[in-house]
């Protein structure tokens, strides 16, 4: 990975359109942020290239496949010392259920996002959690019940305007 290039609003517009759309062709996405294919695709492989694109993935139904639930847990930590944030974490990489999870400030430690195929499957991940002896001194669990609104990609060409970056 090379040093890191200094972003203007066409890469931005670049970076947000692949967000919505991985799969559009250099040809359309030159079109879309204003250049010829050619530049557009040598912006392309520079941000690639910087890490600024870290892959393209398909975004899965996955309700049709099979059903699923999503848990969203609060975990509190019994110590705090950097050992014992480092032993949780890595316990938790390793784990398929959890798909996210965040060290935040406020009430408690960590927010991880669960999916697992009911609930059952999820009490058996948390009390296997518990078992391990990674630290976790209490827990809290909120049902997804329904996610009205779930957006795919993140709001890069608002921050980049709010940050004053034209």
């Amino acid at each position: 990975m090379s040093a890191a290039p200094k972003l203007d609003r066409i890469d931005i517009k670049l970076l947000a359109e692949l967000q919505k759309n991985g799969r559009i062709s250099n040809v359309q996405l030159a079109d879309v942020v204003g250049l010829s294919p050619s530049p557009c695709l040598m912006r392309l492989k520079r941000l690639e290239k910087a890490g600024y694109i870290l892959g393209y993935r398909a975004d899965i139904e996955m309700r049709k496949i099979i059903p699923f639930m999503t848990v969203f847990t609060e975990i509190t930590l019994s110590d705090h010392r950097r050992d014992d944030f480092l032993r949780f974490e890595k316990y938790i990489a390793q784990q398929d259920e959890v798909v996210e999870c965040h060290l935040v400030s406020g009430g408690y430690d960590y927010l991880l996002k669960f999916v697992t195929s009911g609930v059952d499957h999820y009490q058996e991940t948390i009390e296997e959690m518990l078992d391990r002896g990674i630290g976790i001194e209490k827990y809290f669990s909120y049902i997804v019940i329904k996610s009205p609104i779930v957006k795919k990609g993140l709001p890069v060409e608002m921050l980049f305007r709010k940050h004053g970056l034209r």
